[in-house]
């Protein structure tokens, strides 16, 4: 089983929680479930957790609900440790690349403050 944390910033703000947060009740049960998915599941369908191509191995947390998609973005600390940075609602075919920079640029400072912290 994997286990899935959140991101926090130097503040000790957690972006993808606060997103999770913003959303209804019954967005953030199925995202809830999705996320219990890719966490309890040896191999998770692609439909739900998918690597991004080309992106420093951000990979995808992806949630449909009705007419709306929603996008966690994360990435692996160890082979069963996903660390969670940032959360949107996707209203265009692409994930927008300041999302997927803005991951990168979190798990950046998640492994310099590892590294540092021993």
């Amino acid at each position: 089983m994997k286990k899935i944390i959140f991101y926090k910033t130097d503040s000790g703000n957690s972006p993808a929680q606060e997103f999770i947060d913003s959303l209804s009740d019954k967005q953030a049960k199925k995202v809830a479930w999705v996320l219990r998915l890719v966490r309890d599941l040896e191999t998770t369908p692609t439909k739900y957790f998918k690597k991004l191509i080309n992106s420093d191995d951000i990979w995808e947390v992806r949630v449909q609900m009705g007419g709306n998609i929603f996008r966690l973005l994360g990435f692996f600390d160890e082979p069963q440790l996903i660390i969670l940075t940032n959360g949107f609602q996707k209203k265009s075919q692409k994930t927008p690349k300041h999302e997927i920079e803005l991951a990168k640029s979190r798990k950046q400072c998640y492994l310099k403050r590892r590294k540092r912290d021993g």
